[in-house]
């Protein structure tokens, strides 16, 4: 049985707009987002219809964007100073678990640098952008400069490596701590555009298009990085990483990214957060 491309399981008319709409020069990421809102078409049909039709009528026009991610197709990343280990991924959503990405001696040192300047943690406010103290977040943590010392330059070198996105396209590492009874509850990395405050921040590099979470301790209890809308735990592991995707290759937030730290039962937990810019953050 021979089975219909994503464009000719399309109504005709669906068809017809999405050659109009290419050749009016609107880009592939609002066009999936009329699909989705006005057709109620599947997100991965809508983006894979206006890529096939943009690829075999249109291939001078700008396709899908460049995104983060990192290369699964062997066990291991050989990056210029260690060997990085895939032990899960995920397509969709992107999530993908590495080991072996710090040493015990870049952890422990990494959490001594940030401890000297710890204060509790913000959340950036949806009407103005300012950070605010907030009480679904009641970590502490540090937030650090690219490049502002020789552990942190060589840790964002390794991450820009693996997941092949240029270290000026990231924000400055956040080191977190959490203790007992602390948590972030479930909430999104991605910046709503339709938001003011939000928006503000997304001036400086655009959008947070994927999010690294270094675990630099182990944790007697508690405390994993949860995926609620997935079921998808990832248990604290001193040394390893989660990278997940917070939008699709058009821009588009992904609801499935959905994540929470979750409490700490026993003992504490500290983190190494890097946010991923869609441009160079300044």
């Amino acid at each position: 049985m021979t089975m219909l491309s994503a464009l000719a399981s399309l109504p005709q008319e669906w068809q017809l707009w999405i050659d109009q709409n290419l050749a009016r020069a609107c880009t592939p990421r609002s066009m999936a987002e009329v699909m989705i809102r006005d057709g109620r078409f599947d997100r991965h049909l809508a983006q894979a219809a206006i890529e096939e039709a943009r690829r075999a009528r249109f291939p001078d026009l700008p396709g899908l964007q460049a995104m983060p991610d990192i290369d699964i197709s062997a066990n291991t990343i050989r990056t210029p100073d260690r060997t990085v280990q895939i032990l899960l991924a995920l397509k969709a959503p992107r999530i993908v678990l590495l080991g072996n990405v710090l040493s015990d001696e870049e952890c422990d040192a990494l959490i001594a640098y940030g401890s000297q300047r710890m204060l509790r943690s913000p959340v950036v406010s949806d009407a103005e952008g300012r950070n605010e103290i907030h009480a679904y977040r009641t970590s502490r943590g540090a937030m650090l400069q690219r490049a502002e010392c020789e552990l942190v330059e060589r840790i964002e070198a390794r991450l820009a490596a693996l997941v092949n996105w240029p270290a000026e396209r990231g924000e400055g590492l956040q080191v977190l701590r959490y203790e007992p009874g602390n948590e972030y509850r479930p909430h999104y990395d991605w910046f709503n555009p339709d938001l003011p405050g939000p928006r503000k921040h997304m001036e400086r590099g655009g959008q947070r298009v994927a999010t690294i979470i270094l675990y630099l301790s182990e944790v007697e209890r508690g405390g994993a990085t949860s995926f609620p809308n997935i079921g998808l735990q990832v248990q604290p592991k001193k040394g390893c990483a989660v990278f997940f995707a917070n939008t699709d290759p058009y821009g588009l937030p992904d609801q499935q990214t959905l994540h929470a730290g979750d409490p700490v039962i026993a003992g504490s937990k500290v983190i190494a957060t890097k946010w991923l810019r869609e441009r160079t953050y300044t």
